[in-house]
């Protein structure tokens, strides 16, 4: 036990290393649902008080009572709280009337259709821009201790179903006499437990998780009603009443299945294995649905079609790393494990590897969507470092197949690996694991029990303390010999030390994935970006030339018009009047007025003023939202010769 207790202590560090780094990175940006527009917009001055403020998201989100919130300048709440919807993604709060001239503040806390919180806060004004009083200071939701205690518990879970799932499917496809092995069950029994525990442990946590971010409202019990009634706690409480099943499951698995190998009846356990393999996959299947169902696969393209795959994506990854954790346990702690047991493995393993790659293959394009995405967004690189650790797992199977192979040419008399017998000399060599004191030779045990031990007074019976310690020198002389044995044999050792390299990558290869899944997806995270800049300002000032013909004497010539940034908020407009030899001249007036039709916005008019011949200024101009904007500009050359030319153009 000495040489084998440290590298399991390596791969609890290196677990606790890797997770602790990337559950640091998961701060609450990981939203995935992002808002691509609202009316009024980002930085919008409005001439007149809006009756309501419209949010547009990039999918469906969950709105709470208060999920939107609009303050006035002094941050005094001015919405009425009812939060509807108006269509598709958008969403609407209404507000009071008679609202006052500022800049007011609308912060919005809501949760994606993935199950992931989304909060944010931008300003609109009325008027003109003020300055605010107005501060936003409870949105934690997604992140602080809260957060970073369920990201832990989602690790958990991910784990508990990979060791429940791929443990229970390795005895029963691969070893069933590993069903009566003490070490294999503690690693479904020990599953099972972490995955109940930390679903119970998310079910507390996420009203608090998805709201206010507080440790206190974890026990709130009101906030876990309402967790009760949204998707991701409907997911959750089905997980429960599915462990429930699988409790059951466990307990004919390790109780009935043992006994009745035991008994040797063998239709008995050729209908047992079957019953249990059907129910156990119903139950698996059912566990990873509770994933898919309340994440990633869905919402987006081919819902219907990506939940499914992903099922299989998570069954694929049980069998293959729960096995490969269960088979290092026995390679360790159990005192033989046939040949074949580790052969059947490496078939299951390689047909996992190939269900891995074709659905991986399919969430990868539905997830990223492109190229530029693969690379350029959060999701994509994490994804990059995924399909490495993938690599890299494949390479090391390979090395394990091939002590496999090993193991079965060198098994051909018995079929166990390390059922071999040593010599004494052997044994004397092999390194021991267990106290001197307890161990002692088979000839001193055996004249121990042939020796007459101390009597009680008045009594005939064996010294019941003597009897215990030759009981734990018989144990000990047994687990020596059993570790020797294993220890003897090389291919063993070099199989042991390959699938160790394996476990310690898939320690790695969980703790990202557990990432990935709380990440935002490259393809919404680039529509985002893509509606965003949509709805932002143009790059630089607008230009326009618009030629005019008032009819008379010196009625002819171009108006340049530059509106700089051309951005909602304010603007600054020059206006220049040339001849048609593009020399400068001046008119009686000149004025610009701009119109919104699909907002019913306007005409603003504007009248700049002049500032040298042929240059006429405005500061100021206010353009409160963006979209296509008819521009008209109205020149009087005379008394009585006026004309109104116009062009539309799209500013911010």
């Amino acid at each position: 036990m000495k040489t084998i207790a440290p590298r399991f202590r390596h791969l609890i560090l290196l677990f606790l290393a890797v997770t602790g780094a990337l559950l640091a990175g998961a701060a609450p940006a990981s939203a995935h649902a992002a808002l691509t527009g609202s009316d009024p917009g980002q930085g919008a001055v409005v001439q007149q008080a809006p009756k309501q403020v419209s949010l547009t998201f990039s999918e469906e989100v969950a709105m709470s009572s208060g999920a939107v919130r609009v303050l006035d300048p002094s941050g005094k709440r001015v919405d009425n709280g009812k939060v509807g919807r108006l269509k598709g993604t958008t969403y609407t709060v209404g507000l009071h009337a008679g609202l006052p001239d500022g800049t007011f503040t609308v912060a919005y806390q809501v949760v994606s259709a993935d199950s992931h919180p989304v909060s944010g806060a931008y300003t609109f004004s009325i008027g003109a821009p003020s300055k605010t009083s107005a501060v936003v200071t409870d949105q934690n939701a997604g992140g602080g201790v809260v957060g970073t205690l369920y990201g832990a518990g989602r690790y958990v879970s991910y784990a508990g179903f990979v060791l429940l799932v791929g443990g229970a499917a390795f005895v029963l496809a691969c070893w069933p006499r590993g069903a009566g092995i003490k070490p294999v069950q503690r690693v479904v029994v020990g599953g099972w437990t972490a995955l109940t525990a930390a679903t119970i442990a998310l079910l507390l946590m996420r009203g608090s998780y998805t709201g206010s971010g507080k440790v206190a409202d974890i026990f709130d019990m009101a906030l876990l009603g309402q967790v009760l009634q949204t998707k991701t706690g409907a997911a959750l409480t089905s997980r429960l009443l599915l462990l429930a099943a699988a409790a059951l499951f466990i307990a004919v698995l390790f109780g009935a299945y043992v006994k009745r190998a035991e008994d040797g009846d063998k239709k008995e356990i050729k209908d047992l294995t079957f019953g249990l393999a059907v129910g156990g996959t119903v139950v698996a299947a059912g566990l990873g649905a509770t994933w898919a169902m309340a994440e990633h696969a869905s919402t987006g393209i081919q819902a219907g079609l990506a939940m499914p795959v992903d099922v299989l994506h998570l069954l694929a990854v049980a069998a293959w790393l729960g096995g490969l954790t269960t088979l290092l346990v026995a390679l360790y702690r159990a005192p033989s494990i046939e040949a074949s047991a580790v052969r059947r493995f490496s078939r299951v393993a390689f047909c996992s590897v190939v269900v891995l790659a074709a659905t991986g293959l399919y969430q990868s394009w539905r997830q990223v969507g492109s190229w530029s995405a693969l690379t350029g967004t959060t999701y994509g690189q994490l994804l990059l470092v995924k399909v490495g650790l993938v690599a890299v797992l494949v390479g090391i199977a390979g090395i394990s197949r091939r002590w496999t192979g090993r193991i079965t040419a060198s098994a051909a008399a018995p079929e166990t690996v390390g059922e071999q017998r040593t010599d004494s000399s052997d044994t004397a060599s092999s390194e021991g694991s267990v106290s001197s004191e307890e161990v002692v030779s088979e000839e001193e045990v055996v004249s121990e029990e042939k020796e007459p031990v101390a009597v009680a007074a008045g009594g005939t019976n064996d010294d019941p303390r003597r009897a215990a310690q030759l009981a734990r020198q018989r144990a000990a002389m047994t687990t020596a010999r059993e570790k020797r044995v294993r220890d003897a044999d090389p291919h063993r050792f070099g199989l042991r030390r390959s699938v160790l390299a394996e476990a310690g990558v898939a320690v790695v290869l969980l703790a990202v994935t557990t990432v990935l899944t709380s990440t935002e997806p490259g393809r919404t995270e680039e529509e985002a970006k893509s509606a965003t800049s949509a709805a932002q300002t143009q790059a630089g000032p607008l230009s326009l030339k618009v030629p005019f013909d008032t009819g008379g004497q010196d009625g002819k010539g171009t108006v340049l018009l530059d509106i700089e940034p051309a951005r909602t908020g304010d603007n600054t407009m020059h206006l220049y009047v040339q001849r048609p030899n593009g020399k400068g001249f001046d008119v009686p007036e000149v004025k610009v007025a701009l119109t919104l039709k699909a907002k019913n916005i306007g005409p603003l008019t504007v009248t700049p003023d002049r500032i040298a011949t042929g240059h006429w200024s405005a500061s100021g101009v206010q353009i409160p939202v963006a979209g296509d904007w008819k521009i008209e500009v109205t020149v009087r050359t005379s008394d009585i010769d006026q004309i109104t030319v116009s062009k539309n153009a799209k500013i911010g």
